[in-house]
């Protein structure tokens, strides 16, 4: 009983690790993963970098999609986009 005693506190730093750690983490990529599996042409989105602009082209063989910007269009891999950003973007604006 006593080797399994010393082991206990190794455990529930693990178990503490991963509930707060590792678990939110993986959700938040599975979320991640789904939203840009759902973006369409017409979203308007921000990238990580903090281009703002619209998509007007997915291309599902490359994983890429174009994003019409005041600049031009620019062609960025699809992990480009902040789903953060992009969520508040397109958010309705909060009246007081």
């Amino acid at each position: 009983m006593e080797g399994i005693g010393s082991f206990l506190p190794l455990i529930l730093m693990f178990a503490v690790v991963y509930f707060f750690m590792i678990a939110p983490q993986i959700k938040r990529q599975k979320q991640e993963k789904k939203y840009l599996a759902e973006i369409k042409k017409g979203d308007k989105v921000i990238t990580k970098s903090g281009m703002h602009g619209k998509i007007v082209e997915l291309n599902e063989k490359d994983s890429s999609c174009v994003i019409e910007t005041l600049a031009g269009k620019i062609k960025f891999d699809r992990s480009a986009i902040s789903m953060e950003g992009s969520r508040k973007l397109n958010e309705p604006a909060k009246t007081k």
